[in-house]
């Protein structure tokens, strides 16, 4: 049994930070809570002096990083994508895709389980998460509208079937006929469902919710909020997203996608129990500034990033972020003025409920995944750790 122990760091535990306490790994998971000072026999050490030693980041929506993106479509994209975003704190992720061809969505299923085999390096990859195809033209945002449709039964299931248990999540637009039984299906079947690229009148936002999709994509981008139609105004899936109690959201917290006060808005009417953090990052994340492409490098858009995020080429619309969970995690400490213990909450605990896996990840308790990350106070990562093996030492 190969045993480590973490000792001397300020550890977030689901009650608090503590520094009194040392964490004990045995055989990729977290063995035991143990008092500072007590330590077995045959077991190495990890000195987290003075440090951050939290549970590890949990990115429910990315797109690529280091200069890849998952819609290339091979295993050295994957494990590349795994790599960058492991050194920033990231220990497991949902590869998501764009709006593209169906063969092209197909074979990236494969792709997965490949990639699962060989990742020794880098983040776990987690199932896959669908970003379209039944989104709304109006709201499509940085995906290819010539690959939007609406949802049918024997397109998804089609899909679905492809994927043999690969599909984690699904986003869909509530906007169209069909899009309840889908909704409905895919609960059914264990997928989480999510609201996204949408310009539904809350009204819709609320049948979908009820169909089981209790999630809102990149909240506050690319969807619909109030409008006015012959002089009554309707709400919007914004508005929705705030009334029902049981709808959880995600953001992308780069500082540039949401300001300072919508940030502290979400905070102060969703909290963290509800909202979880995603970097929604593009290829370009970890990257230098200048031209990019999002999606694969056949069918993707070409875009420019600038100003510490991904745009469209006529700067009309992001594109995608260049964020990384380390950056979310800073800003919403520095800019937004929430506390440690919930910007981590947010980025680990939050999205591993969302997504059904926090019996195994989200927080330091005995019998879950030794998946770990190590920061300073500025929120700099100096060691990720994941199912107990060190994959970044800075």
């Amino acid at each position: 049994m190969e045993k480590s122990i973490i000792v001397g760091g300020r550890v977030i535990l689901p009650g608090g930070v503590r520094n009194d306490v040392s964490v004990l790994l045995a055989d990729g998971k977290i063995s035991g809570i143990l008092p500072a000072g007590q330590i077995p026999e045959d077991c190495k050490v990890i000195d987290a002096t003075g440090k951050y030693v939290s549970p590890g980041f949990v990115d429910i929506h990315i797109h690529g990083g280091g200069g890849c993106d998952f819609m290339d479509g091979n295993v050295e994209a994957f494990l590349e994508i795994a790599r960058i975003h492991a050194t920033h704190g990231t220990t497991s992720l949902t590869p998501t895709t764009l709006t593209c061809p169906d063969e092209e969505l197909f074979a990236l299923f494969g792709v997965l389980n490949e990639a699962r085999k060989r990742n020794e390096s880098g983040a776990e990859l987690l199932g896959m998460h669908l970003e379209g195809p039944y989104f709304s033209a109006k709201r499509a945002g940085a995906q290819d509208p010539k690959y939007l449709v609406t949802p049918k039964p024997e397109h998804y299931n089609l899909i679905y079937d492809a994927a043999e248990g690969n599909i984690v999540r699904w986003c869909i637009a509530p906007d169209f006929d069909g899009a309840m039984e889908f909704c409905r299906t895919m609960t059914a079947r264990g997928v989480i469902v999510s609201q996204a690229h949408s310009d539904c009148i809350y009204e819709q936002a609320v049948q979908a919710y009820e169909a089981g999709a209790r999630l809102a994509t990149h909240f506050y981008c690319a969807m619909s909020t109030i409008t006015r139609d012959k002089g009554f105004r309707h709400g919007g899936l914004i508005e929705a997203t705030y009334l029902l109690d049981g709808m959880d959201l995600e953001i992308i917290a780069d500082g540039c996608h949401l300001p300072k006060e919508l940030l502290q808005f979400v905070m102060k009417f969703k909290g963290s129990d509800k909202t979880a953090l995603c970097t929604d990052a593009m290829r370009a994340a970890g990257m230098p500034e200048g031209e990019s492409i999002l999606g694969s490098l056949t069918n993707g858009q070409k875009v420019i990033v600038e100003d510490g995020v991904a745009k469209l080429m006529d700067r009309s619309a992001f594109a995608g972020s260049v964020c990384t969970t380390d950056r979310l995690v800073r800003t919403m400490v520095n800019l937004a003025g929430v506390s440690v213990l919930e910007a981590v909450k947010m980025a680990t605990a939050t999205p591993a409920r969302i997504i059904g896996i926090d019996s195994r990840k989200g927080s330091l308790q005995a019998g879950k995944d030794a998946d770990i990350v190590i920061f300073d106070d500025s929120i700099n990562v100096c060691r990720t750790i994941v199912g107990g093996k060190t994959v970044y030492c800075k």
